[in-house]
């Protein structure tokens, strides 16, 4: 074992640091449910957004992309697409201010802004809810089961066996870890709530910056002189109809990996995940933290800051780290340990087995909490979003709508350690990080689509319409893995979109309009675009000067000078640690130049 005292001082002093802060905060959490829930509303853009990033920063999507990375090259920056992480460019260009402008504490409280207090929207409240609550444990379980394989290679059970009272098979040891550092993350963000985490969180990716920014530099200085052993076409951004990725001759077990992942024909994969990826991105934010995070911002136009920032603050460093770790595991590949328990190779392991084999003491411990960072950051704040469905939605609208500050502290503590006990126990059985990823990403927020793209911006959509629409979604996405239980999950995410649409428009078609009054008060505060003509002839009538939105067109030019921004500050750090000087020179140029154009076309329009 190369981890050593020093290393695991650093471990222990940032544990402590962390667990303080909840201790500290806890105090002004106590004052209020908004407090609580959202910091006050009194966080600044910038410290929300640096958390947010710090949230998305986890662990498993790190281990995740460290092995695509490894496998498909320069082409696994697409495969990011899958969340899709483009989504984050609809919502600074648009849709966090469209959110923010509701006041709602949550996404499900949000229904009732859209669809008024009746039964329909009662459904539509309850229907998010669950939603909410299915997609927070599946990340729960996806960090879980990440950051147990992640501390399994740092810290082998045989080395802390002799110090136990009992004994746990191999299988589960992972499973072990996860659970004493989960403890963490549930005693600071369960303390402390909204304001804990941003703090916490801001600590944290201070962090993982520092030690994201040095993987780098080291890989750059182990890569010079020296050739990567990769096929031709690895270091090629760009794709066709297939990957054209060959390592018969470099590592064997790679092209494997390649068929079981079953991204090919690349193209239609791709065709298929852009396809979804902008339906999911049209929807707007899935009930989780990164809307819980909008829903914390001071204003509309800080809620826009935030978004925006958050690229600015995750990807360069994030990618800094993902391919500093990958040009060490290639070039030290065969000293690397990274078989699984069934005597496979598990490019999973990469990520912890390089930097277990290259950090010196000291700098081992700061990764070893870069990483843990990277875990408490996600884990914690999807906490938090799950605590607010259950306290905000549940617990004081249907429960014990009177309930006292101090009534509502003890609920939050409660519910806080039976949700994360339920995601324990998930995560037990879950297979692996990339099996649940896909899981979430494929056919779980497949289900989300219809109905939440349906509620911006079509008036005659009402609430029984999204709750036969998420339930169709819902109910395909937990079924059709069975069914299909060879396929990937975006290769039925038509058929999930097509039930759930299905589902969304006969729902509504079927049953009243909205309330004509919900409907003129949603669109006059939210001011969507989309198909609202009557709603606006309905507004017109008493106030003749109210004019509508008509930015569809800036908006989606926006949208596409955003990608191209975040695909080329994405690129960046890839090019640099690669030492591919004209590369990322070009993509340097290209940043620049989409970044000017959103200056004038973004930035100076923003309310």
């Amino acid at each position: 074992m190369k981890i050593k005292e020093l290393d695991i001082l650093v471990v222990v002093l940032y544990l402590v640091a962390i667990t303080s802060i909840g201790v500290i905060t806890k105090k002004r959490a106590q004052r209020s449910k908004k407090d609580y829930m959202l910091g006050g509303n009194n966080l600044p853009w910038w410290m929300l957004g640096i958390s947010n990033a710090s949230g998305m920063f986890d662990i498993s999507g790190t281990i995740w992309m460290v092995s695509i990375m490894f496998v498909y090259g320069l082409k696994s920056i697409w495969l990011v697409w899958l969340w899709p992480v483009f989504n984050q460019v609809f919502m600074f260009i648009y849709l966090a201010s469209w959110l923010r402008r509701s006041g709602a504490s949550t996404g499900a409280e949000w229904m009732l802004t859209r669809f008024g207090d009746k039964k329909d929207a009662q459904l539509a409240h309850k229907i998010i809810i669950a939603f909410a609550l299915l997609s927070c444990f599946g990340f729960m379980a996806y960090g879980f089961i990440g950051l147990g394989k992640f501390v399994e290679i740092f810290i082998p059970f045989s080395s802390i066996s002799p110090y136990l009272p009992f004994t746990v098979s191999a299988e589960f040891v992972p499973h072990l870890y996860g659970i004493v550092f989960t403890l963490f993350a549930v005693f600071y963000s369960v303390m402390g709530g909204m304001s804990s985490i941003v703090w916490a969180d801001v600590v944290q990716y201070s962090l993982m910056a520092i030690g994201a920014v040095a993987i780098g530099i080291v890989a750059m200085s182990e890569l010079a002189g020296h050739t990567l052993p990769v096929p031709a076409d690895w270091s090629n951004l760009f794709f066709g109809w297939d990957l054209h990725l060959d390592w018969s001759s470099i590592i064997p077990e790679v092209n494997q990996k390649i068929v079981d992942d079953k991204y090919s024909p690349f193209g239609m994969f791709f065709s298929l995940m852009l396809t979804k990826g902008i339906l999911a991105s049209l929807a707007g934010p899935a009930p989780n933290y990164d809307m819980q995070k909008i829903l914390s911002t001071r204003s509309p136009r800080e809620a826009s800051l935030m978004s925006m920032f958050v690229n600015v603050v995750l990807l360069p460093t994030r990618y800094f780290m993902v391919i500093g770790v990958t040009v060490l595991g290639l070039l030290y590949y065969h000293q690397l340990d990274i078989h699984s328990l069934e005597g496979g190779v598990d490019f999973e392991k990469i990520l912890p087995a390089t930097i277990l084999k290259f950090a010196p003491a000291g700098l081992l411990g700061l990764f070893l909490v870069e990483l843990l960072a990277a875990f408490m950051g996600s884990f914690a704040g999807t906490l938090n979003a799950a605590q607010a469905y259950v306290v905000n939605d549940i617990y004081l609208k249907s429960l014990k709508p009177n309930a006292s500050n101090e009534e509502v502290s003890r609920a939050n503590y409660i519910i806080g350690i039976v949700l994360v006990g339920i995601s324990i126990i998930l995560g037990i059985f879950a297979k692996d990080v990339n099996s649940v990823l896909q899981w979430i990403v494929g056919a779980l927020y497949g289900g989300y689509v219809a109905a939440n793209v349906l509620k911006w911006h079509w008036w005659r959509f009402n609430g029984y319409g999204f709750f036969w629409g998420m339930a169709a979604g819902i109910f395909s996405a937990m079924a059709l893995p069975y069914i299909f239980p060879n396929t990937l999950p975006l290769f039925y995410f038509p058929l999930i979109l097509l039930l759930s649409f299905v589902g969304a428009v006969g729902g509504a078609l079927l049953t009243p309009p909205t309330d004509i009054e919900v409907l003129k008060k949603f669109y006059r505060d939210v001011r969507p675009w989309g198909f609202w003509k009557p709603v606006h002839q309905e507004i017109l009538k008493k106030e003749p000067d109210f004019k509508p939105n008509k930015n569809f067109g800036l908006d989606m030019f926006n949208v596409f000078m955003g990608i191209v921004a975040q695909t080329a500050i994405t690129s960046l750090p890839v090019y640099v640690v690669l030492l591919m000087p004209t590369h990322s020179l070009i993509t340097a140029v290209v940043l620049v130049a989409s970044v000017g154009i959103l200056w004038k076309t973004w930035y100076q329009k923003l309310i």
